[in-house]
């Protein structure tokens, strides 16, 4: 596994898309890379050989040559196909002209990020959805319950106490949404902003789990669903219908139907919804039985 992100000026982004697909076809890689004029992201998984094959393409473009990637292992292929897209961001906030490349916190090495946010003068904030923080956070930390990450823009807005302390420390899972984030944050006066660099995943990989901070799990979008400590694969497995991390505790709810509703999504359904997902299930478990993987999951 190799999740990566850089943010750079790609204005030829649309010309490396057809090119990047074909070589991950050929090197049996799978995931989802996103292009944009701003950049890449995203997260691929195969063999040693061909993740790194891939890596090297990307960092012969002069735009990606600095491309840093954090690495991980899956028991056994996270994604089902390989999408290469080209998108207008490369992480969604919605506010135009806000550039990394310009402009952005101060990166925190993961070794020093616990006595950043242990120290009463910083306010520790998470950048990801709520879906995401619901099952880990770090100790304090401020969560805005953001259904997107366009949300988190007002959700700063509106809280005009973040002003009360100096220092405002952020983090995301592998990076990208903290380093858009202080951008913004910067933008709007606020001066000692700090971002842990590589995220979440790059701390739970180098920071021993008995000096830890980090409480919880950390979801990842793939078919591990969450990782702990050492990136070790996590308990959690996903609602298929909303697509939310679930427990085995959840799984014994009334309410819980593979691949049709779980306690955080059976109301917002109907009973035409259901059935719909009913159908699906029944497909997805023919497929299973033949050996065969549903791509519609």
């Amino acid at each position: 596994m190799a999740a990566l992100y850089h943010f750079a000026r790609f204005p030829r982004f649309e010309s490396v898309r057809d090119p990047l697909f074909k070589l991950c076809q050929e090197q049996g890689v799978k995931g989802t890379l996103l292009l944009a004029a701003e950049g890449i992201n995203g997260t691929i998984a195969g063999t040693d050989a061909g993740v790194q094959t891939v890596l090297s393409y990307l960092r012969a473009q002069p735009e990606f040559a600095s491309l840093e990637h954090k690495e991980s292992r899956a028991s056994k292929m996270p994604f089902v196909r390989m999408k290469v897209k080209l998108k207008k961001e490369i992480v969604t906030m919605g506010v135009p002209d806000i550039d990394p490349n310009r402009i952005v916190g101060t990166y925190v090495d993961p070794k020093d990020w616990n006595a950043l946010i242990s120290d009463p003068d910083t306010i520790v904030i998470d950048t990801r959805n709520d879906y995401e923080t619901a099952i880990g956070l770090f100790k304090g930390a401020v969560d805005p319950q953001t259904k997107t990450f366009r949300e988190f823009p007002d959700w700063v807005k509106n809280n005009p106490g973040l002003h009360n302390k100096p220092k405002i420390a952020m983090y995301c899972t592998g990076g990208i949404r903290c380093e858009k984030a202080t951008a913004f944050m910067k933008e709007q006066g606020f001066e000692d902003v700090f971002h842990l660099k590589g995220g979440i995943l790059k701390y739970l990989e180098e920071v021993p789990e008995e000096e830890s901070l980090w409480e919880g799990a950390c979801f990842v979008f793939d078919e591990r669903v969450s990782v702990v400590h050492g990136l070790a694969e996590g308990d959690h497995q996903l609602c298929h219908a909303c697509r939310n991390p679930i427990t085995e505790e959840v799984r014994l709810s009334p309410l819980f139907e593979e691949g049709v509703s779980c306690p955080s999504c059976y109301n917002d359904r109907t009973e035409e919804d259901r059935q719909r997902f009913r159908d699906r299930q029944k497909q997805i478990d023919i497929a299973k039985k033949r050996g065969e993987k549903h791509l519609g999951r």
